[in-house]
C-alpha cells in the first residue's frame, strides 16, 4: 500500500500478524517504505536497484523513533542522489566513517608532534623556538581537538590574547609558526584548509616594528628589588636574566647539567638556542652567587621550577602581572609598557657605554660573528666575554646601589635597599 506518511499515521500502524511483516510506501519519496513487524517495530527502508544488484532490493535507513520521518525522507533522497552517480550508499557511509575517524585521530597535538619531528629532522634553524611557542600558545589550547576543527576565530583569539598582554612581536611569531605548520599539514593530508587563509598579519596585528624599550637605572633598581620580593623561582630567574643578558627561555629552561660551577661557566646546548649553535656563558661572581643559592632537587634537573625541578619554569603571564604590580608600587607609578626581553636589550645597550668591543658585546648575548670575522676569526673570546659580563655587573650594581653606606645583596636575599 502507498500513502503520504505522517507521524500520526506512523504511530497508528498496527503490528503485523504473528510471524509476518508488512510495508507501507511513502507517497512523497519513491522507494521509501516503512516496514512493520509483528512486534510493532517500524523501520524505514529504501527499495532501489543498488550497484551490483540486478533487481530492486530493500535496505534499512533506520528505525522510526531513532530516525524521524523527515530525516528518513532526507536520507532516502541522499541515497537516490548517490545511486544516480553509481555510488553505493553503504560504501559511501563506510568511507565517511573512515574519514571522520581519521579527522578525529588527527588531533592538533598529534599533528603538531609530527610537525616538530619534521622540522627537527630538516634542521630548521628555529625548530626549538617554534616547538616551544606552538606548545605554549596553541597545543595547550587545542591539543585534543581535531586540527580541522580549529577555526579562524580560534586563531584570532590567541593573537588577541598576545596583543592584550602587550606582546605584538609574539603575536607575529605565533601567526607565522601557525601558518607554516598548517601549510605543512595540508601538504601531508592531515587537513584540507588553514584558518590562516585570508588573514593578513599587518592588518590583524599591526606593523612589525622593532622594539626599542630600554630600562632606566631607576627601573633596573626597582626590578632588582621586586624580583627579590617575588623570590624563587620567578624572581630568581629575572635576576639571572639581568646578570647575564640571555633570553628568557634560555634562562627559564636552564638545567644543572649545563652549569659548571668550578669553571664558572654555563653551556647552553644548541637545541635550546635560537641560533642553533651551543652558547657558552661565562658566569660573573654575582651570577655564581645567585646560582649556588638556588634550591637543588633530586627529582629534576631544572634550575627554575615550580615542580621540584621536573619541569622548567612556566606561568610567565601571571608572574609578569605580579611583577608589574610590585614595580608600580616601588616606582610610585606604573612604568611604560615593557617585557622581559627588554632586559636583554638593556644589557646590550649599556655595554656600548662600557669599554667593551662591540663584537664581544654581541657574542655575550649570543649574536654570531658577522662578515669576515665569521669565516676567519675562530677565537672564542671567552675571556673577553667574561670580562664584559663583570663590567656589566659592576654597571648594574651602580644602577641599583643608593648612597655608599647602604647595601645591596646580589644573592638570593630580598635585596631591599634601605
Amino acid at each position: 500500500m502507498k500513502k503520504i506518511l505522517t507521524d500520526r499515521a506512523l504511530k497508528a500502524l498496527k503490528p503485523a500478524v504473528s510471524g509476518k511483516r508488512y510495508d507501507v510506501a511513502d507517497g512523497l519519496v519513491p522507494g521509501l517504505v516503512v516496514r512493520v513487524t509483528d512486534k510493532g517495530t517500524k523501520t524505514f527502508c529504501l527499495v532501489a536497484r543498488y550497484p551490483g544488484s540486478r533487481n530492486p532490493t530493500r535496505r534499512s535507513l533506520g528505525e522510526y523513533g531513532a530516525l524521524t520521518l523527515e530525516a528518513a525522507r532526507d536520507k532516502a533522497r541522499d541515497w537516490h542522489g548517490l545511486l544516480q552517480r553509481g555510488i553505493d550508499p553503504d560504501a559511501e557511509a563506510k568511507k565517511q566513517k573512515r574519514l571522520e575517524e581519521q579527522r578525529q585521530g588527527n588531533s592538533f597535538a598529534r599533528v603538531a608532534e609530527a610537525y616538530f619531528e619534521y622540522i627537527r629532522r630538516q634542521g630548521y634553524r628555529r625548530a626549538a623556538e617554534t616547538e616551544r611557542d606552538i606548545r605554549v600558545e596553541l597545543v595547550s589550547r587545542w591539543g585534543t581537538r581535531p586540527i580541522a576543527d580549529v577555526s579562524r576565530a580560534d586563531l584570532r583569539d590567541v593573537i588577541d590574547a598576545a596583543l592584550k598582554r602587550g606582546a605584538p612581536w609574539r603575536a607575529h611569531h605565533i601567526f607565522s609558526y601557525a601558518s607554516r605548520m598548517w601549510n605543512w599539514a595540508i601538504e601531508n593530508d592531515y587537513c584540507e584548509q588553514t584558518p590562516c587563509a585570508g588573514m593578513r598579519p599587518k592588518r590583524l596585528i599591526g606593523e612589525k616594528r622593532p622594539r626599542v624599550r630600554v630600562l632606566s637605572d631607576r627601573e633596573l633598581r626597582a626590578l632588582w628589588v621586586v624580583s627579590g620580593q617575588l623570590g624563587y623561582p620567578y624572581g630568581s630567574c629575572v635576576r639571572l636574566i639581568m646578570l647575564t643578558g640571555q633570553r628568557r627561555s634560555e634562562v627559564a629552561e636552564a638545567r644543572w647539567s649545563e652549569i659548571d660551577l668550578d669553571a664558572g661557566e654555563w653551556l647552553i646546548p644548541a637545541e635550546r638556542m635560537k641560533s642553533g649553535a651551543a652558547h657558552l656563558v661565562p658566569l660573573s661572581g654575582a651570577a655564581l652567587e645567585l646560582i649556588t643559592g638556588l634550591p637543588r632537587f633530586e627529582s629534576g634537573d631544572h634550575l627554575f621550577s615550580y615542580k621540584h625541578g621536573r619541569t622548567p619554569l612556566g606561568g610567565f603571564s601571571t608572574s609578569k602581572a605580579r611583577l608589574d604590580t610590585l614595580m608600580a608600587q616601588e616606582l610610585g607609578a606604573a612604568p611604560p609598557e615593557w617585557v622581559l626581553h627588554d632586559i636583554r636589550r638593556t644589557v646590550r645597550t649599556r655595554m656600548s657605554a662600557l669599554p667593551i668591543a662591540p663584537m664581544v658585546a654581541e657574542l655575550v648575548i649570543a649574536h654570531g660573528k658577522q662578515g669576515m670575522h665569521k669565516v676567519y676569526d675562530l677565537h672564542s673570546y671567552a675571556a673577553e666575554r667574561r670580562h664584559a659580563l663583570e663590567l656589566w655587573v659592576a654597571r648594574l650594581r651602580s644602577a641599583i646601589a643608593p648612597p655608599p653606606d647602604n647595601v645591596v645583596a646580589f644573592g638570593q636575599g630580598s635585596a631591599r635597599i634601605r
